[in-house]
């Protein structure tokens, strides 16, 4: 089984996501985790450019893509199709819906044209399930007590598209994305995603 958790910095990604995969492992299954990107060497040498990159070093829209899919290239073939294939459960920290959002909705590129990319880029590894944690940017933004990165210092006006492109992708037909009011107590929200978890359980199980 393979999840990725997505949405606006600030809805509480990490927090979740810890608390599930404790639930997951009490129950006796061997989860692996990663960020998107990163948990690779490369990866993490890529994250930290497109991330925390000198002022004095432009990365444009379509170079930015293309290091994040670079990353998730090679997250999949290092570490996520293995686990897979040994019959972990992967948990994932964003995955190809961000860079949907973030460099087509909110970035101006087209957006099949990155779809296109990412598909290359995941080479038929998707997620079961996406579980989008939504938020009005307005409150993530207060629960954010660190310094920014580069991407999230670029302004309320791309935070507003990103929250945009997020629903639109999960309104898709056939759409993996579950919705989850991540504005809610934490044990709530994680109850909320525990019941999406047990029902693909299930589903293979059965």
């Amino acid at each position: 089984m393979f999840l990725s958790f997505d949405g606006i910095d600030g809805v509480g990604k990490s927090t979740q996501m810890q608390l599930l995969c404790e639930w997951l492992a009490e129950r006796g299954l061997e989860v692996v985790t990663c960020r998107d990107p990163g948990s690779t060497p490369l990866g993490e040498r890529i994250r930290e450019i497109v991330l925390h990159s000198d002022e004095g070093t432009p990365i444009g829209r379509r170079s930015e893509m293309l290091l994040y899919m670079a990353a998730r290239a090679q997250l999949v073939d290092e570490i996520i199709r293995p686990a897979l294939a040994a019959g972990k459960v992967v948990v994932s920290d964003r995955y190809l819906l961000a860079n949907l959002v973030y460099q087509a909705y909110a970035g101006g590129l087209d957006l099949e044209a990155v779809r296109r990319v990412g598909l290359v880029a995941i080479d038929g590894v998707a997620p079961d399930a996406v579980i989008l944690l939504d938020m009005q940017p307005e409150a993530a933004d207060r629960r954010m007590d660190r310094a920014l990165d580069r991407m999230e210092r670029q302004g309320d006006g791309y935070r507003i598209r990103l929250r945009e492109g997020f629903l639109a992708e999960a309104a898709r037909p056939a759409s993996r994305i579950h919705v989850i009011d991540a504005d809610r107590p934490i044990e709530v929200v994680q109850a909320d995603i525990r019941a999406i978890a047990e029902g693909l359980l299930a589903s293979r199980r059965s």
